[in-house]
């Protein structure tokens, strides 16, 4: 046997199979490409078998620049060695009925390379013409074409009133929601990124989202923040933000005790470590000067939780969001009020009960 050439756009098909098998059949889909490569971005559901790694990968290019021939010999024998113990480890629980679809930086020879044997063992065995570069210029090119069918309903509201807990109180309840703050693994805010976070590259972030949109039913609505262009430091793609903003918007509403409630309970990490709480608030100093910013500081100290909080939400977040609310989402002045009598977990799930589509 003898691997098949398939196209990016035949990928990009195959991704969500791999990822919700139908009868037991999917793809298995293996990505040859060193690790660090892999981390930055990948396919969806993807595995990770190189057939060379970082300092292998490294090694082998700086001795192509000085002599090919050499260059050639010792990374055959690299990659010998890589697929031997992909063998002998992942790829030993594999079923002859599984289809492998196989890529790497280009589709040349490092999926080509572990291609060929695995078709030789007598998997049915495909790999991606033009490789991880074609993968990605035809998930750009999709993004937008995904993006332009759905009818977005946008979930608005000041710091503090739980959009992201209606948006989940809206999923589990079997509404369609794209969750953008969760695939960026960030807040979105100057305080939103998670302790030990750390957030997906801007390719991986496109990818996942990618994936999440392909994933949903244009003839259904779909629930989604009003987020910035920016969230920590991946930039949301401009046909997704240029959709929601045209895009009708629900205005949640809590009472100011309610949202300084939430907030502490959201951001209860911070008050263990108060440190990592003023090395965040140093960086306003620009936008409030040092007289504010160190009241801020000795709330802190003082663990006066509530007034910090109170007094954050009054002097930074809440004319920040006001600003660019109207700004950028011209819906807001006709939005639906949605009203939460308080912030217990069954307050989100009736108000998410209460809206049709």
């Amino acid at each position: 046997m003898t691997p098949t050439i398939v196209s990016a756009e035949f990928l990009l098909d195959a991704v969500p199979k791999s990822l919700e098998p139908l009868d037991g059949q999917r793809p298995i889909i293996v990505d040859v490409r060193s690790p660090g490569e892999f981390a930055t971005d990948h396919v969806p559901s993807a595995i990770n078998l190189p057939v060379l790694d970082d300092e292998q990968r490294q090694c082998i290019g700086t001795l192509y620049a000085q002599d090919r021939f050499e260059a050639k010999k010792l990374g055959a024998a690299m990659v010998s060695k890589n697929i031997a113990m992909h063998l002998e480890g992942p790829i030993r629980s594999w079923k002859k009925s599984d289809h492998v679809l196989v890529y790497c930086w280009r589709g040349g020879q490092r999926s080509q390379s572990l291609g060929h044997v695995l078709a030789q063992v007598g998997l049915t065995v495909q790999i991606l013409d033009g490789g991880y570069r074609a993968y990605r210029s035809a998930l750009i090119k999709g993004l937008a074409d995904l993006v332009a069918p759905f009818r977005w309903r946008v979930v608005c509201g000041m710091t503090g009133c739980g959009k992201t807990r209606l948006l989940k109180a809206l999923a589990r309840q079997g509404r369609q929601v794209l969750d953008l703050e969760a695939i960026a693994r960030h807040r979105g805010s100057l305080l939103g990124l998670g302790p030990g976070e750390e957030q997906p590259s801007q390719k991986l972030f496109e990818s996942n989202l990618w994936y999440a949109l392909h994933c949903l039913n244009p003839e259904r609505p779909v629930y989604v923040e009003s987020e910035s262009r920016k969230i920590g430091q991946v930039q949301v793609p401009e046909a997704l933000i240029t959709a929601m903003r045209a895009s009708e918007c629900l205005e949640l509403r809590a009472t100011d005790d309610s949202r300084v409630r939430l907030l502490i309970e959201e951001y209860a990490h911070f008050l263990e470590d108060p440190q990592a709480l003023n090395t965040q608030l140093k960086k306003l100093v620009s936008h409030h000067g040092h007289e504010r910013v160190q009241e801020w500081l000795d709330k802190v100290e003082a663990e006066q939780w509530e007034a910090f909080v109170q007094s954050i939400l009054t002097e930074h977040y809440d004319p920040s969001y006001t600003s660019s609310i109207h700004r950028n989402f011209p819906g807001i002045l006709e939005a639906t009020p949605l009203v939460l009598p308080g912030i217990r977990l069954q307050d989100y799930e009736s108000l998410a009960a209460s809206l049709s589509g």
